[in-house]
């Protein structure tokens, strides 16, 4: 199952280096030596954190009677 989740990326320049994290998301962070490259780092790291935590919830669910859906929240 495929979905798109939007979160705001911070990005602060520390030095020679950008560091950026994901507000809405605690362990999404990452540098880089350039902004684009912090935000691509940033979007991976999102995308594994996302992709592990669902892979954790399947196998836990595996087996159980279940019912999955779409959730969307506007803030």
């Amino acid at each position: 199952m495929e979905s798109t989740f939007t979160c705001t990326g911070v990005f602060e320049k520390v030095g020679d280096w950008y560091i950026g994290y994901v507000e809405e998301l605690p362990g999404a962070n990452t540098q880089g030596k350039t902004l684009e490259e912090v935000r691509e780092n940033l979007r991976e790291a999102v995308e594994l954190i996302l992709t592990a935590n669902r892979e954790l919830a399947e196998k836990e669910l595996a087996g159980k009677d279940v019912i999955r859906e779409e959730i969307k929240v506007s803030v």
